[in-house]
């Protein structure tokens, strides 16, 4: 593995994180606003991205490369809005998804054709995020702050199951 691909996957093991950690803020603020369907989403959303590390772990740890863990930056701890809240899930999302094509072009580059098709899962992975992202984003616009819908919205969220 060339020191560009294993700084760029490092790098993108503490965005992963910081992903979860973003995503359990979410979930003890919604909690504490009594949206609980929503705090177990986003709960469920940060052990998922924690799963996302370790899966960059575990293919630098097949590669007998040493990982470099980084201080995990701070994150918002609190929100205006429900909708607020998704529309930044929305554009870190995004965000995450130009960090990966970055780090699959940069693999193509190197020609570290196993990380390339390491990252592939995540560019697939990455088009159900913002999908799903998207979605409940539409849900809360069509609910325009009705309590009503957004009680509903919280129930829906709530019935995710972990993956």
């Amino acid at each position: 593995m060339t020191t560009k691909v294993y700084t760029a996957m490092n790098a993108q093991i503490n965005k992963e994180l910081w992903s979860a950690y973003l995503y359990l803020s979410m979930s003890l603020y919604a909690d504490t606003i009594g949206r609980t369907g929503i705090g177990k989403w986003f709960y469920l959303q940060a052990v998922e991205e924690k799963e996302h590390a370790r899966r960059l772990q575990e293919f630098m740890i097949d590669r007998d490369v040493q990982i470099t863990l980084q201080p995990i930056g701070s994150v918002p701890t609190a929100w205006n809005s429900i909708r607020e809240m998704f529309e930044q899930t929305l554009a870190h999302e995004q965000e995450v998804t130009r960090s990966i094509h970055h780090l699959v072009t940069l693999a193509r580059e190197e020609k570290d054709y196993a990380a390339e098709e390491s990252l592939w899962w995540f560019v697939r992975e990455q088009v159900e995020e913002e999908a799903t992202a998207k979605g409940i984003l539409m849900d809360i616009q069509l609910a325009d702050d009705d309590p009503a819908a957004l009680v509903a919205l919280d129930t829906k969220l709530g019935e995710r199951k972990a993956s």
